[in-house]
């Protein structure tokens, strides 16, 4: 029937319907039921010696179809209230016998059918939520990995730019900057494969990153990173907090003025909230491109933090500002 060969699945049904309904394979088993029989017996033996004596199988005492009945004949003449042994014997081509079904055989067929059913109905309705559910797992890691494959060349890319500005200018810190990108090299091949790092790895990895924008900007820019509680034995997904920090020293560095990013992070026990705040001197145009890392990470947020987080972006007065609030 799930093969949808609805025609050989019919044909089998009648089939074996047709062989319970000659076969009569109740009717049958009380007939060669040695306990039936010595009950209908016993129960002829107990009448007074008239009805003894008519109850007595076999007997010529009592002729026709309703011998061995000891109040006379049936209503309905139902054969299955008499003793089995003197049911009318059926032959192969007796098609049509009204009085002698087995209505019993018949039910339990149709109820094991039914059931065979049922619970096969179950089973294919189980297999296929578990592969919807694998499926959809699958995708949320397809989808996930696709984003680490964007932020993290995108990243590294970035922080290649900044070294490479200070090789220009021949910066005495060019050395000490390659060193900090060897590490944070080490962190995002290596340790981002993971859907969560530690938390300390991550703060570390943050420093390193501010540390070569110090070194770039010099004393250009005022860069406050604060970190408020312990990070020790806690998670995170990892590049999280990273998107928000490259796009502040993206676009929030001029040479016009002194640039003034502020950068928090405070651990609690069961939550993780993370700020970061710039004036902004970009146009437009950046600004919209900008929006595209953004977007991955609320992706990511989503996938790693379902109802789990709260990030709130405003921009007012050419001040950016990001709050991620995260429930660990």
């Amino acid at each position: 029937m799930f093969k949808k060969r609805y025609l050989i699945y019919s044909a089998i049904l009648l089939v074996l319907f047709g062989f319970v309904y000659y076969s009569q394979p109740y009717d049958n088993l009380l007939g060669h039921n040695k306990n039936v029989m010595a009950t209908l017996n016993g129960v002829a033996n107990t009448q007074p010696k008239g009805l003894n004596q008519s109850l007595q199988l076999g007997k010529d005492s009592v002729v026709g179809p309703n011998a061995g009945m000891p109040f006379g004949p049936l209503p309905n003449e139902d054969l299955r209230m008499q003793d089995p042994n003197l049911k009318r014997p059926g032959g192969i081509l007796d098609l049509y016998q009204p009085e002698n079904i087995d209505v019993i055989s018949l039910f339990i067929f149709m109820m094991i059918i039914g059931l065979s059913i049922a619970t096969s109905t179950v089973q294919r309705w189980q297999v296929a939520e578990s592969k919807v559910v694998k499926a959809e797992a699958e995708k949320a890691t397809a989808e996930l990995s696709f984003l680490k494959a964007q932020i993290n060349p995108h990243f590294l890319f970035n922080t290649l730019n900044n070294i490479y500005t200070q090789s220009v200018i021949n910066s005495e810190h060019t050395s000490e900057s390659i060193m900090k990108l060897s590490n944070i090299m080490r962190y995002v091949t290596d340790d981002v494969t993971q859907d969560f790092v530690m938390l300390k790895d991550e703060i570390d990895c943050v420093r390193d990153y501010i540390e070569l924008q110090r070194l770039r900007l010099r004393g250009d820019a005022e860069i406050n990173f604060n970190v408020q509680g312990k990070p020790d034995g806690k998670n995170i997904a990892p590049l999280i907090f990273m998107t928000f920090i490259e796009n502040a020293f993206k676009y929030g560095v001029t040479k016009k003025e002194k640039t003034v990013i502020n950068i928090n992070l405070s651990i609690e026990s069961e939550k993780i909230d993370f700020s970061c705040q710039n004036k902004i001197y970009a146009h437009k145009s950046n600004l919209e491109r900008s929006g595209i890392g953004i977007v991955n990470t609320k992706l990511r947020l989503e996938h790693l933090y379902p109802n789990r987080f709260k990030l709130d972006i405003k921009n007012l007065n050419e001040i950016f500002s990001v709050n991620l609030y995260v429930n660990c």
